[in-house]
C-alpha cells in the first residue's frame, strides 16, 4: 500500500462573493445557530444541539450532520488553528473522531467596500486528488445555502 501523500499537497480553493458585510459572513462561520443552518446545504440537517464552537486558537468545534433519506450520520470534529476576526479563520475538519488525520480549512474574508464580501475558501489534506472534486461540490451546496441566508 502506498504511503499517504504529504499533508497539504492535495486540495482545492474556491472563491465566492456574498451580498453581506464581512462581519455578518464571519458570524455565519463562528456562531452555532448560524452555522447549523447552512452547513450541510439543503440536503443535510445539523441540529443546533449537536454544534459546539470554542472559537479561539486551540479551541474545539463539533457538529453532527444527518444526510439524505436514510439520515446518514456524520460526526464532524476539529480545532481552530487561527482566529483573526473578521478576516481569517483556519480550522481542522475530520469526520472520523479519534483519528489523527484531518483536513485543514482556511477561510479568508475580504470586505469589498459595497456591502459585499469575498470569501476565499481553501481545503488541504490527505484525500486523493479525485476525492476533492466531490468535496468541492459538497461545499458548493453548503455555500449556496449560505448565499440564500445572507441574501434573505
Amino acid at each position: 500500500m502506498a504511503e499517504p501523500a504529504p499533508f497539504g499537497t492535495s486540495g482545492f480553493t474556491t472563491t465566492r462573493v456574498f451580498a453581506a458585510p464581512r462581519e455578518r459572513v464571519w458570524r455565519e462561520w463562528t456562531e452555532p445557530e448560524r452555522f447549523a443552518d447552512w452547513f450541510g446545504g439543503a440536503d443535510c440537517e445539523v441540529p443546533l444541539s449537536t454544534v459546539s464552537m470554542d472559537v479561539r486558537p486551540g479551541g474545539a468545534w463539533r457538529a453532527t450532520m444527518f444526510c439524505g433519506p436514510g439520515r446518514r450520520e456524520i460526526r464532524w470534529v476539529g480545532e481552530y488553528r487561527e482566529v483573526a476576526a473578521p478576516e481569517r479563520l483556519v480550522l481542522t475538519f475530520s469526520d472520523r473522531p479519534g483519528d489523527d488525520r484531518y483536513e485543514l480549512v482556511t477561510v479568508i474574508l475580504t470586505d469589498l467596500g459595497d456591502g459585499r464580501t469575498e470569501m476565499r475558501f481553501e481545503q488541504r489534506g490527505h484525500k486523493r486528488p479525485d476525492e476533492y472534486d466531490h468535496t468541492k461540490q459538497g461545499w458548493g451546496t453548503f455555500f449556496a445555502r449560505l448565499d440564500e441566508r445572507l441574501a434573505g
